[in-house]
């Protein structure tokens, strides 16, 4: 009797599941407590799997031998605390997609900042190098459903802590962990500790032939390591110190070390600029050089990669004033960042879903170097309660249109408008990609 195989959440990674598993010979069953996108049940009836929509059937869910479930749904949610208490295996996509994957190797890249970055970074190096590598994961494509219709030799795997809360077997050949901030708290309890364990979680299957890359400048990284011995091979990367293996910054030059092997490439010519993105390039360089791609190839790669949409991307200047698009910055880490790289006076866009977040870590750049801020967002309580006594000017906004024209109105020539919102978009906007959007089309119509 084949398998079956309950799927929860119909968006990208369900549906390249169901895919994958129908073509494993499973009885698939997918269901979602939301509307279907119609690209989506399309595809769904041509693979003739069984589906729900807007709601959950739970003696058909709870009849299951194993659930994949979409990482957008909480442990808290009242179906999965049943299929616990159960005792149903439950798994993520990414586990799906690796059993499958055959011979084909896997880099899996996750942390709290700098993944989508970073993995398209390691993918152009892997297209730049003459490699046949398919980009999947949290950037956007599923992995399951690229294994499933078009299998590679080599996956480049955007992975988010969510993906990796449910893995058994999941092993990258090259793990990459950037670093690890306060993120998502509202999903691991508020606890930072459960946050590091499933960012870690990327590591835990890893053998001594498998390699580990990480910012060996991240306090909580280090700390971790040391407590937690890992069996992989590390691979660390710093901007502040000289190392004997994996890479390092030295008087603007990256410096990289493997198997005593060392190759230098100025900081200038890369083509992603500000601090952070020295760490994504060492991440990718290094990544680069342990699947056997040429340092020359390398080098062309990190010089002429064109940065992401919705991450510190120049949309238009506007009577002297710049307006940056970064609304792919949901959390106040990734803001700092921002704030870290502007060299002009900044009107800051702030706002959206708060996960949590503790703003006082943005409070010295913000003193030092923002005008005015400009909340974009249902509930902004929080940003006034932060900001209030440092910043001369707050304004509300409930929409993109609003808050661009209340930015170019504080505005004046040489500023820069900034949208970084430290939050999720989930109050006004479909996603952060919606967001970014409607940004841009409010800055075309000034």
């Amino acid at each position: 009797m084949s398998k079956k195989f309950v799927i929860l959440g119909g968006g990208e990674s369900g549906v390249g599941a169901a895919i994958l598993a129908r073509k494993q010979g499973y009885d698939v069953f997918l269901s979602d407590a939301g509307p279907l996108k119609e690209r989506y049940k399309n595809e769904l009836r041509n693979n003739n799997i069984v589906f729900e929509e807007g709601k959950h059937s739970e003696e058909k869910i709870l009849a299951a031998d194993e659930i994949m479930k979409s990482p957008g749904i909480p442990e808290k949610n009242e179906l999965v605390k049943k299929i616990r208490t159960r005792g149903i295996a439950v798994i993520s996509e990414i586990e799906m997609a690796y059993r499958f994957k055959g011979e084909s190797r896997v880099i899996g890249i996750t942390g709290s900042n700098g993944k989508s970055t970073t993995t398209s970074l390691i993918y152009h190096i892997c297209k730049t190098g003459g490699m046949d590598a398919a980009l999947v994961g949290n950037i956007g494509y599923s992995f399951a459903r690229q294994v499933a219709e078009d299998p590679k030799p080599l996956y480049v795997a955007e992975i988010s802590s969510f993906q990796l809360d449910d893995i058994i077997d999941f092993r990258p050949d090259v793990a990459v962990l950037l670093n690890i901030t306060e993120d998502h708290l509202d999903r691991y309890e508020y606890k930072f500790e459960k946050y590091i364990r499933s960012k870690f979680n990327i590591v835990k299957n890893q053998k001594p032939e498998d390699i580990f890359i990480y910012c060996a400048d991240d306090p909580v990284i280090t700390q971790y390591i040391k407590e937690n011995p890992l069996h992989s091979n590390l691979l660390p990367f710093s901007m502040y110190r000289e190392l004997p293996k994996g890479a390092f910054i030295r008087d603007k030059d990256m410096i990289l070390t493997i198997d005593g092997e060392s190759f230098e490439t100025s900081v200038y010519d890369f083509a992603l600029k500000g601090k952070h993105n020295q760490y994504n390039s060492m991440a990718a360089s290094l990544t680069g050089a342990t699947i056997g791609i040429r340092k020359e190839k390398i080098r062309v790669a990190v010089e002429n990669f064109e940065g992401l949409e919705h991450r510190m991307q120049h949309v238009l200047t506007v009577r002297g004033v710049d307006f940056i698009n970064d609304s792919k910055a949901t959390n106040v880490n990734s803001t700092w960042y921002a704030l870290e790289s502007m060299k002009q006076p900044v009107i800051l866009i702030l706002g959206g879903v708060d996960k949590g977040n503790d703003y006082s870590a943005l409070l010295d750049l913000v003193k030092e170097k923002v005008k005015a801020i400009v909340c974009l967002g249902t509930d902004n309580r929080k940003i006034h309660e932060a900001f209030g006594k440092h910043v001369e000017v707050m304004v509300n906004t409930g929409s993109a249109s609003e808050a661009v024209k209340a930015s170019f109105h504080l505005a004046n020539k040489g500023d820069v408008v900034l949208l970084s919102p430290a939050c999720a978009s989930f109050d006004l906007f479909k996603n952060y990609e919606d967001r970014g959007r409607q940004f841009i089309d409010a800055v075309r119509e000034l």
